[in-house]
Parts: C-alpha cells; structure tokens; sequence
C-alpha cells in the first residue's frame, strides 16, 4: 500500500481539531517540535512509528490516519476541517441537511454566529477563554470552507426539509444556543433573509446550483456525497453551523465505502424526484416564511 502523505496530513489535522488537544502538547508528548507536527499535516513524510503513536495520542485507529475505513467525529470543528479538505478537491456536492446550504449563506450567518458564540463565552466563567478559543476555531473553518466555495464553485444539489425550515424560521440562526433576546431576535432576521434569498436561488436556478424542498417523506439521516474526480466521499452529519463549540451533539461520520456511498446515493435520487423545485420551490418557501413572520 502506497502512503499518501497529503492525505494522511490533511486527517491529522482534522483528528488533532477534533481531540480538543493543543499542537504543542501533542508535539511534547510525541517528542517532536511543534513545527515539525505542522509539517507532518502539510504533507511531509511521516513514518509508520510514528502515525501509530499519534493515533494512541488521539484516541482513533491507525487505519483511520492512513485513510482506512470510517473516520468518525464528536466535534463539529474536527468535522467541518474534514469537510473544508474534501471539498478542495470536490466538483459535485450532493447533500441532504438541514434548513440551509452553509457554503451558500450570506456573511450574516457568520455575524450572528459570532455574536452568539461571544455570549455564551462571556457566561462561561473559568471557560470563558477556552470558549472563545473554541468558537474561533469553528467560525475559521467555516469562514475557510465558504471562501474555498467563492474559488472552486464546485457543483451543488442541495435538498432541506420544510420541517428544518420551520424551525430555523422559529428558532433562528442561532438554533437552540441559550443567548440572550437581542441575539435572538437578530438570528431570526437573518434566517428570514437566507430563506428568502434561497427562495430567490431556487427562482433563478443558477448554473451549478439547484435547491429542493422536501414536502413529502423527510429521510432522517442528513449527509453529504462528495464527488472527486478519484473517488466519492460520504459525510453524515449531525453538526449544525450553529452547534455549541466543543458541545459533544454527536458523531460524524466519513467513508468512501462503494456500498455505504451507493445506498446514500439512491435515497438522494429519490429524494430529488420527489422535491419542490424552481418557481414551486421558492413560493413554498415564502409561504413558511409569511406563516413564520405572522
């Protein structure tokens, strides 16, 4: 088996974001510099011995270092620096999520998500730094993974449900964080903004873009296949942007399993046949938002 440094720097950067372990006390308790972990993640050659240690130091699989079988995640920012490096090297997106496509959100998300996640530091106590450590790692990733989107434009069908819709127009951006009225009331705003402007991408159907409301049978499982020209990757995902930094919520999962992909890949398909599109799509969408707006 050939080893593809790249590849294995890119899941150990994303394995050391999701053990909540600094670079520094990783590289001490490897007994390397700081500096060479870095280079190890950029793609440097890396031996055997040592991939083995670091997968005791993180708590995973060696496999899942050399990119064998199924990574799994419990923190949303070792999942979405999973996501940011597959989608380097994507051209199709097909996915099934929740009530909005983040890569096509305007910058308000990241707004309201920062004043969010500032908040609730702010009431943390002896956490309040490690809180805000941990909400600037997931908006940097997120930030990266929508300017990566601006670059490469690679190819999206995205489906939401009109449950999902529902409740980001009730709850807004900021889902079910425990913040304060003010953020509140600015995270409903924006969720009626980004419906609308989905609205208006679904009316349009730009090139490379095409949007579906699920009005029948919703599937239960949210996921994303990637598409490569290598190889397909699927993403199940249980992590919203607005995920709680460094709540465990769940856990994600990674594969490019033939059999996992291709059952993935029919229930899309089935769903897309299905879906509200275009100029149906968008008035549904409206009609939820009038209805939310009262």
């Amino acid at each position: 088996m050939s080893m593809r440094f790249n590849e294995i720097g890119q899941q150990l950067r994303a394995f050391r974001l999701e053990s909540g372990m600094r670079a520094e006390e990783i590289a001490a308790r490897l007994g390397v510099s700081r500096a060479a972990l870095y280079r190890y993640e950029k793609g440097d050659v890396i031996k055997l011995d040592t991939i083995k240690r670091l997968a005791e130091l993180l708590k995973i699989s060696p496999l899942s270092l050399l990119g064998i079988g199924i990574e799994y995640y419990s923190r949303a920012v070792g999942y979405f620096e999973r996501l940011r490096q597959l989608e380097e090297a994507t051209d199709q997106i097909l996915e099934i999520l929740g009530p909005l496509n983040y890569l096509t959100t305007s910058e308000a998300v990241d707004l309201a998500l920062a004043e969010a996640f500032d908040e609730l530091a702010e009431r943390a106590g002896a956490e309040r730094a490690a809180m805000h450590s941990q909400g600037e790692q997931v908006l940097g990733v997120l930030a990266a993974r929508k300017r990566l989107y601006q670059l490469r434009r690679p190819n999206i069908i995205c489906m939401v449900s009109i449950t999902d819709v529902r409740r980001l127009l009730e709850q807004g951006i900021t889902g079910g964080m425990a913040v304060s009225d003010r953020v509140r009331r600015i995270g409903r705003q924006v969720a009626a903004t980004e419906i609308e402007n989905m609205a208006a991408l679904m009316e349009a159907e730009p090139m490379g873009l095409q949007f579906g409301l699920l009005a029948g049978a919703e599937p239960t499982t949210r996921f994303t296949l990637l598409r490569g020209r290598e190889k397909v990757t699927l993403a199940i995902n249980p992590f919203r942007p607005e995920t709680t930094p460094g709540a465990p919520t769940g856990v994600a999962m990674v594969t490019s399993a033939d059999d996992a992909v291709s059952a993935h890949q029919r229930v899309a398909e089935s769903a897309w046949r299905d879906a509200l599109k275009g100029a149906a799509g968008a008035a549904r969408l409206r009609e939820l938002a009038a209805a939310a707006a009262g």
